[in-house]
């Protein structure tokens, strides 16, 4: 089955730009009162619980739902721009960023109406933290792979596997995790796994982290032991997950968080090269900016499609793929570019301290949210092409 490739031209309502005006203030009021500093992505602040809580207070966490559950019922071209924003300033969005890009829509789409009064609007307020478990280990981004057993049992299911590189589990509050349920089919692989909102911090649950070469601790192996998960966290279809995921890595994939977390060495060497830069410096820099434009570009039309409700998979494949490739040279890009600065620019220390965090934490930018070859297998599939 062939996909129809499409990257509609889409244009930031006024109303965007206006609420760009207001996520800027606050930011700059943020960094005024040393909440954080831009300038230092290799910080330990990453997880800052009440900055968390006062972004929810300004109505900008679960924009895009109904406000029965919390939220505000804005636009996902809204909530693309907050999202834009904070990222490029580098903020600390660690406890809430997950959850608001697309563990509260999965619970929207399948929760029972219960978990959703209970959890939504915590989310809203930036109450609580959402971890993703998906890949396990030996089984690299292959998602069907997955062997983490849930076995039913008397009102529930108890869990035991394995989950790996997931991001903040030693921080959260919850998982949306997928399980097996029964064993795949000759006729179909993806078969047999199922959807489970697990709360974290509970007895079966050990969390044991997954060091970082920049000294960051991010990434983590959660083990499961008997874990006893209630009939009601199970999420949506038993034995169907693989349908709500791919639905779910279209949020994952398309934002501009999958090619702006480098970002800041970029404007570094912007300010280093100062208003005259050299020609080989223009010309570098150009490039950048005009690929850096045609991306954010793919992915406001996705955030347009998600708005029309679509399901855009093969497009948000498209756009992780080219942006996290784009984000993980960078770095070395600016390096280069770099080395004609002048050692007396003012930032030069800065943008050296910036260059050298960022091609530590590059390597992971093509591995998290999909590697790049299973990302081309999905856009291969979506063009007829395997």
């Amino acid at each position: 089955m062939t996909a129809a490739l499409r990257f509609d031209p889409i244009r930031l309502p006024e109303k965007c730009e206006q609420l760009r005006k207001e996520v800027r203030a606050f930011l700059a009021e943020e960094i005024a009162a040393g909440t954080f500093d831009p300038n230092k992505p290799n910080r330990e602040d990453t997880d800052a619980p009440e900055f968390s809580r006062r972004v929810g207070a300004k109505g900008w966490l679960g924009m895009t739902w109904p406000k029965k559950y919390g939220g505000q019922e804005r636009s996902f071209l809204e909530r693309y721009v907050v999202t834009e924003e904070m990222r490029v300033a580098n903020a600390p969005t660690r406890r809430f960023f997950v959850a608001d890009r697309q563990s509260g829509p999965v619970l929207l789409k399948y929760a029972p109406e219960h978990i959703k009064m209970e959890i939504l609007p915590r989310i809203c307020r930036g109450e609580i933290c959402f971890a993703i478990g998906m890949s396990e280990p030996n089984s690299g981004s292959d998602l069907f792979a997955a062997k983490t057993r849930a076995t039913k049992t008397d009102g529930g299911y108890l869990i035991n596997g394995t989950k790996i590189w997931t991001s903040s589990a030693h921080i959260a509050d919850y998982m949306i995790a997928i399980f097996r349920t029964s064993p795949p089919t000759k006729e179909n692989r993806r078969h047999g796994l199922t959807q489970f909102l697990v709360k974290m911090k509970q007895p079966g649950i050990k969390v044991n982290p997954i060091g970082q070469i920049t000294g960051q601790y991010e990434f983590n192996e959660v083990v499961f032991t008997d874990f006893f998960v209630p009939d009601d966290h199970v999420l949506g279809e038993v034995d169907g997950a693989w349908k709500q995921a791919t639905s779910e890595l279209a949020y994952e994939r398309s934002g501009p968080e999958r090619f702006l977390e480098t970002y800041y060495v970029l404007t570094e060497l912007v300010r280093a090269v100062g208003p005259s830069p050299d020609t080989r410096s223009a010309e570098g820099i150009g490039r950048l900016v005009a690929q850096l434009h045609t991306m954010r570009r793919m992915s406001v039309s996705v955030a347009g499609m998600l708005e029309a409700g679509k399901e855009p998979v093969v497009e948000a494949s498209i756009v992780k793929d080219i942006g996290t490739v784009w984000e993980q040279q960078l770095p070395h890009r600016v390096r280069d570019l770099a080395a004609f600065v002048e050692e007396t620019a003012t930032n030069r220390e800065t943008l050296e301290r910036q260059l050298d965090f960022a091609i530590k934490t590059a390597p992971k930018l093509t591995i998290q949210g999909g590697t790049t070859e299973v990302l081309r297998g999905i856009i291969a599939r979506g063009l007829g092409l395997r």
